[in-house]
C-alpha cells in the first residue's frame, strides 16, 4: 500500500515514519524541499496508484482549505482524502460534500499522541462513511496502538470527538496545575516531586499527563525555566461554543479555558476593578 502524506512537520513527519516502519510506502510533500519526496502536490498525486489515499497533516484553517481545493482538481473518483488536522467539524462536513461531487471520499481523523506517537502510536478518532473508512483501515491500524482507532460516526464525528477530547485535556491540565500550586504553597514543606511520583502509582488520578508533569518537575524543580503563560489551540474555545449551542453545562472545561486567558495578563484589569471596589466599600488595603 502507498500513501501520500501532505505536511511533514512534528506530527506528519513522525506519522510518515511510523507508516514506513509498518511496511506502508509513503510519498511525502511539504513546503520545505529538504523534507519532501516530491516537488509539488501534483507530483505527489502522480506518484500514487489509484485508488489513491492522501493524508493531510496541516494546520487547520487556510492551509488545509487551500490544499483540499487543489486536491479537488487533482484527484479522481474512488480516491480518499484523510484530514488529520485539529479542524472544525463543520468544515469537515462541508469539504466532504464538495469532494463527494467528484466521487472522492473524505475522512476526518482526530489525532492524539503528540511527539510520542512515533513510538507509542496515535489515538485516532475517525469520522466518515463506513466503506471509505474501511479503505483506509490498514493505515489507521498501522498508526494506532491496539484499541487506539475507531470510527466515531459520520463525517464530522472524528473532529467533533477530538474537539471534546481537547476540552477534557484542558480541564485535566488545569486540575493538575492547581493541585501542584496548592502543594507548593503549603507551609508543611510537602515534597512535591515525591507526591507526584506517589500519585503515579496506584492512585485514581494517575495518567499519562501526570507522568509528563512528574518528569517535567524532576527535570526542572519548581519549573523555574518556564513562564506561567499558556496559549490555546482553538479547540477549547470550540468546545465551549458547542456546549453553549447545545445547552450542555461544562463549567470545568470553560474555567480551564478562561484560566489560560488569565495566564496572558501581566496585570489583570478585572482584578483592578475588584481591588478598587474592596477599597471603596470596605477600606481594604490595596497594592
Amino acid at each position: 500500500m502507498k500513501v501520500g502524506m501532505v505536511g511533514l512537520g512534528r506530527m506528519g513527519g513522525n506519522m510518515a515514519e511510523r507508516l514506513r516502519r509498518h511496511g506502508i510506502e509513503v510519498v511525502g510533500w511539504a513546503r520545505d524541499p529538504e523534507k519532501a519526496d516530491v516537488a509539488s502536490l501534483a507530483d505527489l498525486v502522480a506518484a500514487l496508484d489509484p485508488p489513491r489515499l492522501v493524508w493531510l497533516m496541516l494546520p487547520a484553517g487556510e492551509a488545509t482549505e487551500h490544499t483540499v481545493d487543489q486536491l479537488h482538481e487533482l484527484l479522481a473518483e474512488g480516491d480518499v482524502v484523510v484530514d488529520g488536522a485539529n479542524g472544525f467539524y463543520r468544515d469537515a462536513i462541508r469539504r466532504a460534500e464538495r469532494l463527494a461531487g467528484r466521487g472522492i471520499g473524505f475522512v476526518d481523523c482526530g489525532v492524539s499522541g503528540g511527539v510520542w506517537g512515533l513510538e507509542q502510536g496515535y489515538a485516532l478518532m475517525v469520522g466518515g462513511d463506513p466503506d471509505v473508512v474501511e479503505r483506509a483501515r490498514p493505515v489507521f491500524e498501522a498508526l494506532a496502538p491496539p484499541g487506539g482507532f475507531a470510527r466515531m460516526g459520520a463525517v464530522g464525528a472524528g473532529h467533533y470527538t477530538k474537539m471534546v477530547h481537547n476540552g477534557v485535556e484542558y480541564a485535566l491540565m488545569e486540575a493538575y496545575g492547581e493541585g501542584y500550586e496548592l502543594l507548593t504553597a503549603s507551609e508543611l514543606g510537602v515534597d512535591v516531586p515525591a507526591a507526584l511520583e506517589v500519585w503515579r502509582h496506584g492512585s485514581v488520578v494517575r495518567s499519562w499527563l501526570l507522568d509528563l508533569l512528574a518528569q517535567a518537575v524532576a527535570d526542572d524543580p519548581g519549573l523555574t525555566g518556564l513562564k506561567g503563560w499558556a496559549d490555546d489551540s482553538g479547540h477549547g474555545r470550540s468546545t465551549v461554543d458547542e456546549a453553549v449551542r447545545l445547552g450542555v453545562p461544562i463549567p470545568t472545561i470553560a474555567a480551564s479555558l478562561f484560566a489560560r486567558f488569565t495566564s496572558r495578563q501581566d496585570d489583570s484589569p478585572a482584578m483592578k476593578v475588584v481591588a478598587a471596589l474592596r477599597r471603596e466599600f470596605g477600606g481594604h488595603a490595596v497594592k
